[in-house]
């Protein structure tokens, strides 16, 4: 034992000393460990999937020539803005109209033709048939009456054989009319020559406008120029690409996302992506198509989301940082995630203080933000939650010190 100080004062200020260590030790005592503890609180939560994924943009339009010939016109220019239909360049095409004229004529010739055969041709056969006919009988009579006389007596055998003469000619006259009608019928062989006729000009003339129509290149949609690689009177092959076009469809983003989120995704949700070559430069996406069957190799789904504006910076096969918003509460009560204790199990739990004293409690999580999540049950706002980081046990006295800025 050390000896006690001679001085007076001495003894006094080291009594004091003793006296105020072991004060100390008993208010610690009593009042508990001093911890750090965050409050529970109130506030918009937001609940997100982050990802990188690639740019798609429309395929690229090779605008070519079909026919050989020169260029007498090309109406846009590289960056113009071209509307469905509308005419891009032209080539000559007077060769191209007289063979669409000669064809119209081909097609009213054989038309003329068919008009003719119902209009004029049957009725004319029909007219000589019934005249046939009509000599046929006369001449079937006069014979039957020649040889009624020769066999009297009154005629000779060279009579008969003259009116016999005469009835075959007759004969031959009905029948090739009958012929002749049946044959400008519309099942006749004329009527169908001329039928076949008529097609033939109408498939000449069909051809010759098809020619026509590839002298000249319009738009398939609506698209923007982006390479014009053709000037006038040029002259131009076939297959050889003369513009460029980028149609004005809606640019997409492909991400994978890994198959243990595939529960938070939904069609129609928005998220904020930002290219990694302009990472200040924000920009809105919605998810518009959910893989239905998981990579098994990578472990996820692909998922594309479909870009309404896309800004001008953006190029096909860009980085993207990509963060979907798959939840979000206006007003959560809501702790710091590094609170949680056995946060993957399925009775996560915290270390709360109550009246001084630690606690243990179970809690019922809702929506996982970053950095932080909603209490569904266990907690009220303003109780004050122990770090996960920090040990202590249950039914021990602490007192909190409140870090808000957590």
């Amino acid at each position: 034992m050390l000896p006690l100080p001679k001085s007076p004062l001495l003894r006094y200020l080291l009594l004091a000393a003793v006296v105020l260590a072991i004060g100390l030790v008993a208010r610690q005592r009593l009042l508990g460990e001093s911890l750090p503890a965050w409050p529970v609180v109130e506030g918009e939560l937001r609940q997100s999937i982050v990802a990188s994924g690639r740019v798609r943009t429309p395929q690229r339009i090779e605008m070519s020539a079909q026919l050989a010939g020169r260029v007498v016109a090309v109406a846009v220019r590289e960056g113009d803005a071209v509307t469905p239909g509308q005419v891009l360049l032209r080539l000559d095409d007077a060769e191209l109209k007289a063979a669409r004229a000669q064809a119209q004529a081909g097609l009213a010739q054989s038309e003329a033709r068919l008009r003719q055969v119902a209009e004029l041709a049957r009725p004319v056969a029909e007219q000589g048939r019934l005249q046939a006919e009509a000599n046929w009988q006369q001449a079937k009579k006069q014979y039957e009456r020649t040889r009624e006389l020769v066999n009297r007596g009154f005629y000779s055998p060279a009579q008969l054989d003259e009116a016999g003469r005469a009835l075959a000619v007759a004969e031959s006259q009905l029948k090739s009319g009958e012929a002749q009608v049946a044959s400008n019928r519309p099942e006749g062989a004329d009527a169908q020559a001329i039928r076949a006729a008529l097609d033939q000009a109408r498939a000449t003339l069909a051809l010759a406008e098809a020619r026509l129509a590839y002298a000249s290149l319009s738009a398939p949609l609506a698209s923007r120029v982006l390479t014009r690689n053709v000037e006038p009177s040029d002259t131009v092959q076939p297959g050889k690409a003369l513009l460029v076009l980028a149609p004005e469809a809606e640019t997409e983003l492909t991400v994978q996302i890994d198959e243990k989120n595939i529960g938070l995704l939904a069609l129609g949700q928005t998220a904020r992506v930002s290219a990694d070559a302009y990472p200040q430069q924000n920009f809105a996406a919605t998810v518009a198509y959910i893989a239905p069957a998981v990579d098994a190799q990578r472990g996820s789904v692909e998922v594309r989301l479909r870009v309404p504006e896309p800004p001008a910076y953006l190029k096909n096969e860009m980085t993207v940082s990509i963060d979907i918003d798959t939840a979000r509460r206006a007003s959560a009560l809501q702790i710091p995630a590094e609170a949680l204790r056995d946060a993957s199990s399925a009775a996560p739990w915290v270390m709360v203080v109550r009246e001084g004293v630690a606690q243990k409690q179970v809690l019922r999580l809702g929506v996982r933000g970053k950095g932080r999540v909603e209490v569904l049950d266990g907690l009220a706002a303003g109780d004050l939650v122990l770090p996960a980081s920090v040990a202590v046990a249950e039914g021990h006295r602490v007192r909190a010190a409140v870090n808000p800025e957590k």
